[in-house]
This record gives C-alpha cells, sequence and structure tokens, in this order.
C-alpha cells in the first residue's frame, strides 16, 4: 500500500539553473551604473582642477596630479547634487510603491491615463532646452549645466511613459525592444550628465579659485627657504639671503602662500597676486627646498 502511494505521488520539481542571461542583465544593472559614477567623479575632479589652476594661468599638466587626486577632489562640490538626484530617485521609487499597494485598480489606471502624457511632455521639454543649448548655448550663459541635466531628464520622462503606456496596454515590450531602449537611453542619460558636469565642474572650480585668491593675505603664510637664488620678483614676495655661509638653505622668501603640492610639484601664489598682472609660481619638490608655515612672516628676520 506504502509503495502504491508513494508511486501516486507526483514528480518532485527540476530547479533549473538560473539562465545566464538573467545573471548577466543583473551583473550589468550593478556595474554600468558603478561605471558610470565613478567616471563622473574622475571627470568632475579633472575639470574642476583644471579650470582652477587656469584661472591663476598654471597649466594642468605642470601639477602632475593623479586620478586618486581628480577623484579626491570631486568631493568639492559634485557630492551633494549627486545625493539629492539619488534621494529624489529613492523617493520616487518609495512613492509608486506606496501608491501602488494603496490605490484600487480601477484608480491605479486612472493614475497611469495622467502620467503617460505628462512624462511625455516632461521629457519633450527636456530634449527642448537640451536642443536649445545646442544652437544657442548663450542662452544658458548664467547655468551651462542645464541642458545637459535637460537632456537626462528628458530621456528619463519619455522612458517612463513607455514604460507607463505598456503597463496600461498590458502588453510588455519584447524583450529585444526593451533592451534596444535600454542601451539607448542609458547611453543618452550618460552623455546628458557628463555634458552637465563638464559646466557645473568650470563653475565650482573657477569659484574655489576666486576664493583663494580672496583668502591670500589670511594666514598661514608660507616661507620658502632654497639652497640657491630663485630671482623671485613677484610683487610683494621679498629674498633675503642668510647671514651664515654655512647653512643648508641660502635664500628665504616671504611674501608667499602655498595653494597645492602634487605630483613633485609646489603651487605658490604671491599674497598680492591679482588675476590682471599676477605670477603663479610651481616649483620642483626637491631636497634643495624648504618650507614653513607661519600665521604671519617677518620679511626682516634673520635665516
Amino acid at each position: 500500500m506504502a509503495k502504491r502511494l508513494r508511486s501516486l505521488r507526483p514528480p518532485a520539481a527540476e530547479v533549473k539553473p538560473e539562465s545566464p542571461s538573467r545573471a548577466l542583465r543583473l551583473l550589468g544593472s550593478v556595474i554600468a551604473p558603478t561605471t558610470v559614477l565613478t567616471g563622473l567623479l574622475f571627470f568632475f575632479g579633472r575639470q574642476h582642477a583644471n579650470w582652477l589652476l587656469d584661472y591663476f594661468g598654471v597649466p594642468l599638466s605642470t601639477m602632475g596630479l593623479t586620478a586618486q587626486d581628480y577623484l579626491v577632489r570631486s568631493a568639492d562640490g559634485l557630492f551633494a547634487p549627486i545625493a539629492v538626484v539619488l534621494a529624489a530617485v529613492l523617493a520616487l521609487l518609495w512613492l509608486y510603491r506606496f501608491l501602488r499597494a494603496r490605490l484600487a485598480d480601477a484608480a491605479w489606471q486612472r493614475l497611469l491615463r495622467v502620467a503617460t502624457p505628462a512624462a511625455v511632455v516632461g521629457g519633450l521639454a527636456g530634449l527642448a532646452v537640451a536642443t536649445v543649448g545646442v544652437v544657442r548655448p548663450e542662452a544658458f550663459a548664467s547655468s551651462y549645466s542645464v541642458p545637459g541635466a535637460g537632456l537626462s531628464l528628458g530621456v528619463l520622462f519619455l522612458v517612463a511613459a513607455s514604460r507607463l503606456l505598456a503597463a496600461r496596454s498590458g502588453r510588455p515590450l519584447p524583450a529585444a525592444v526593451a533592451t534596444a531602449e535600454w542601451m539607448a537611453a542609458f547611453a543618452l542619460v550618460s552623455v546628458g550628465l557628463f555634458w552637465a558636469v563638464a559646466d557645473y565642474s568650470a563653475s565650482v572650480g573657477v569659484g574655489r579659485a576666486i576664493q583663494i585668491e580672496a583668502a591670500l593675505a589670511a594666514p598661514p603664510e608660507t616661507v620658502l627657504y632654497s639652497a640657491k637664488s630663485l630671482n623671485l620678483t613677484a610683487p610683494g614676495v621679498r629674498e633675503t639671503p642668510c647671514r651664515n655661509p654655512d647653512t643648508a638653505y641660502r635664500y628665504r622668501y616671504t611674501g608667499l602662500k602655498l595653494v597645492l603640492q602634487s605630483g613633485g610639484q609646489y603651487f605658490l601664489l604671491p599674497v598680492q597676486w591679482h588675476k590682471a598682472d599676477g605670477t603663479a609660481l610651481v616649483l620642483p619638490r626637491t631636497d634643495a627646498l624648504r618650507l614653513e608655515f607661519t600665521p604671519a612672516a617677518d620679511p626682516d628676520a634673520p635665516c
């Protein structure tokens, strides 16, 4: 009897291995945004440094900045916008889940009927802003990052409209069409983000340079010691020969401010530097130079 009962039991369901395509899609959904985010951070940091140094007339290539320097520099101005965007995405996802759980099917369909044309209008408006930014960039002279942001938002709105339309009709997009749509949308959104970041980084870099210029007279001041005369003749910079002939550093310079040290280079500015006629200094970091930092350097002090 027991044998007959065992024979009547349905066979155990065979556990199918996970589809490789699904695993690849999951991997791509993680790697692709992470790669773009890292690229944005690097790109912002490089552009930020380029515009900051350009304000003082220093070529970026002279400082030997590394990829790590660019990523660290991206914290100056980019983290806050990224946090705002991610918070907005998270809020929209929570709102979607809340409304889907609370609304009846009829109310949900009415909401989709209203949201679909609204998303189309928002998408077309974003693309129109991006088009104006290409044809007449001077129209956004005070906010150059707007066209790039408009492109990204416009594409996202249109993709949302496409998905809402598919949800209303009850006929999902074919896999090939959905994949092509995702790839094109991802590429266009990425282009828009890099476009916006390029202009935003220029604004932040120049803004930081103006702040540095305004704070040149504030402490601490940099005192530079050198084994040989550097013939520095910038306004406010004073060279004092050391009296002791046996000292390793024969010359002392005051009236300087260290702005940046990277790649084996010192970037210094005279405290009386002005953009109209100022001279920036880039010196190699060697044993022949020594820096001291003091609240107020006495130009008449002996070495």
